[in-house]
């Protein structure tokens, strides 16, 4: 069975300093943004600037969040989010999105409270995928009476093995 994969990567200590800022669209979470420079791994193209507009979008640019798959296929998506030390949110949350800048379907929401160390969460989900729908990392920090709580991020993670010859009855 032939896999295609993408890994993305986003440390304020390599892409750049100081944390990436959380600020929430409508539904109440944040994109999270990958560069384009600093790609650990894609060779299938699959966090390419020039896809999902007109022209090539530029990191921290919306479209920066969006991993558009390769194939059709089976995707484990997997995930890792670092937050920055900060003592009013108590509840961390993040969602893989289907077509996250467009008709927007989520799937996969988790909710975890805060630990006493640091806050460092891992996600994974899996689902089919398909090359005409991008998919997106959101993420939310929550405070009391779930207000919405600005806590940056300092280092995330974003990434997509598609199995591409998935048997059919």
């Amino acid at each position: 069975m032939s896999l295609a994969v993408v890994s993305l990567i986003w440390d304020d200590s390599i892409s750049g300093p100081g944390a990436q800022k959380v600020s929430y669209d409508e539904d109440g979470y944040y994109l999270v943004r990958f560069p384009y420079d600093d790609e650990s791994y894609d060779p299938w193209k699959m966090h390419d600037p020039s896809k999902g507009g007109g022209d090539p979008a530029v990191f921290p640019d919306p479209r920066s969040g969006l991993i558009h798959p390769s194939h059709e296929g089976w995707g484990v998506l997997s995930a890792m989010v670092q937050w920055a030390k900060d003592s009013t949110p108590h509840e961390y949350r993040a969602r893989f999105v289907r077509d996250p800048l467009g008709s927007y379907d989520s799937t996969a929401t988790t909710d975890t409270a805060e630990t006493g160390g640091g806050q460092y969460k891992a996600y994974m989900w899996q689902m089919f995928v398909h090359p005409d729908i991008p998919l997106g990392l959101k993420i939310s920090a929550r405070g009391s009476g779930d207000a919405k709580i600005k806590t940056p991020i300092t280092h995330a993670q974003f990434k997509l093995a598609i199995h591409t010859d998935v048997a059919t009855p």
